[in-house]
């Protein structure tokens, strides 16, 4: 087998190394999910919708104050400070729980600390923040790292995006082990001094001679103060969502895409972030199994993200794999029909985490191609005279559509789920919330990807003119992780 970091130099495979051990001590954490879901008695679900809304609506705001400071400080020193931030502000709960009386479990029985749970939101507010930066930082870093090759780019991508999910696998496993021991707020104990561990370690990974030539360059000229530059940031990101509804809503090559990416990017998250909390808290009756379900859903995804760089040259357009993801959405009827025994509990969480495995990994297969198909498509609107990236701007556009839905449709159908579990059984919420919504996005998706011209076939070679080139096929890291894929500003050095 092919040594993947074999092209590389002695210096890039050591900051490759360096990066990817950073990669993983940070992908290998505790949920706050799980601890939202235990300390919120009242209005659970309604409640953990919007915790959720808003940390991911602030990850936003990280991505966009993050472009002025590496602009003006190195990208590892900058990545280094914000992943160090990110460990200090999560340790805050645990400092929290263990002052006001919070002990580990005894004996089975939770000894939790008498906190307020709603210092969740200002607290995992500002943790967005964090995340924000991080999570945009490590799409540009890759070039600091290898420079700007492509084929250089895209195997560091893939490599790390490998042990990435390996490490966000092993993770959400282990989560459940902890706490089910430190019980559900001390169970990110580990957390800190792992952000911190990858601090130390990404500060070690060293510029190239280009980056040292950039950086004296900067140095040289004048630059407005970074608030300033943070508030040309927002302008610029308004920009970029303007500019992206133009395209989208201007032609029927873009208008599925809504449907196509931003409704799936939906539905996978609410699978992770509710729907498995939910069934394990009110119908396993233990909130940690929630992580064994999460654990099962990342393997598919990184199956998914492997199967497509496997089969690029088979399967050119993300239509067979958005097709495989919208009938594998029907697959989560099967909760609302489940009924497991309380002896049975733990091995139904691992059944369900086997069962998550196919629709993540359909989720996966389609979210990677598709960013493929759209880097493919909009090639052709750049031009050297725009302010704004199309590639940005529709990126944004599809990434704020996912953030309404999430927060609308988040919190009505936790409200459905606490309602439900207000007479005792959440069962009759799970026909709707899972089985009937599910079915809904899987009708929309499946439809939605026979809308552009071309599509009228099992497996298009092309579709509108757009046929996915060789040096977009095996974009992986750049185009699976979608998450912030709206923050795509003006980074460049």
């Amino acid at each position: 087998m092919r040594n993947p970091l074999s092209d590389f130099t002695a210096l890039e495979r050591r900051n490759i190394i360096i990066y990817m051990v950073g990669i993983m001590l940070e992908a290998f954490t505790g949920s706050i999910t799980l601890l939202a879901t235990d300390r919120f008695k009242g209005s659970t679900f309604e409640n953990l919708a919007i915790l959720q809304g808003l940390n991911q609506a602030f990850q936003c705001v990280g991505s966009i104050a993050i472009a002025p400071l590496i602009k003006r400080f190195p990208t590892r020193s900058v990545l280094s400070a914000a992943i160090a931030l990110f460990g200090l502000l999560s340790a805050v709960i645990i400092v929290i729980e263990v002052s006001t009386g919070g002990k580990v479990p005894l004996d089975g029985k939770t000894r939790s600390g008498s906190w307020s749970p709603y210092i969740l939101f200002p607290v995992y507010s500002i943790i967005g923040i964090c995340h924000g930066m991080v999570e945009l930082i490590r799409r540009v870093i890759p070039k600091d790292i290898v420079g700007g090759d492509v084929i250089k780019l895209k195997r560091m991508d893939a490599t790390v995006h490998i042990f990435y999910e390996v490490a966000g696998t092993a993770g959400a496993f282990f989560a459940t082990y902890l706490v089910l021991t430190l019980g559900a707020a001390l169970a990110p104990a580990m957390s800190p001094f792992l952000f911190v561990f990858a601090a130390i370690a990404w500060s070690f990974i060293g510029l190239l001679q280009s980056d040292h030539d950039n950086r004296k360059q900067l140095d040289t000229l004048e630059q407005p103060p970074i608030f300033t530059q943070i508030i040309h940031g927002f302008a610029h990101f308004g920009t970029s969502l303007y500019r992206g509804a133009q395209i989208i809503f201007s032609s029927r090559k873009f208008i599925w895409l809504i449907p196509g990416y931003s409704v799936p990017l939906f539905t996978h998250r609410y699978l992770e972030s509710q729907l498995s909390p939910a069934f394990a808290k009110r119908i396993l009756n233990q909130g940690a199994y929630a992580q064994i379900m999460v654990g099962g859903s990342n393997f598919g995804e990184l199956l998914g993200a492997l199967f497509v760089l496997l089969f690029a040259k088979k399967i050119k357009t993300p239509l067979p794999w958005l097709r495989l993801d919208a009938l594998g959405l029907l697959i989560v009827w099967i909760l609302p029909y489940s009924y497991p025994a309380k002896e049975d509990a733990l091995s139904f969480a691992w059944t369900l985490a086997a069962i998550w495995i196919p629709i993540s990994f359909g989720w996966a297969a389609g979210d990677v191609s598709l960013a493929a198909f759209i880097q493919s498509a909009l090639a052709q609107y750049d031009r050297p005279d725009d302010k704004v990236s199309p590639l940005g701007a529709v990126m944004a556009f599809l990434y704020i559509s996912y953030i309404v839905l999430y927060a609308v449709l988040g919190v009505v159908l936790g409200k459905v789920v606490d309602a439900a579990n207000v007479k005792g059984d959440i069962h009759p919420a799970l026909v709707y919330v899972g089985g009937v919504m599910y079915t809904v996005v899987c009708v929309v998706l499946f439809i939605s990807t026979f809308i552009p011209k071309g599509s009228f076939s099992l497996n298009p070679d092309i579709i509108d003119d757009v046929e996915v080139r060789d040096d977009d096929e095996f974009d992986v890291e750049t185009a699976y992780n979608s998450e912030l894929k709206g923050a795509d500003l003006d980074v460049k050095k």
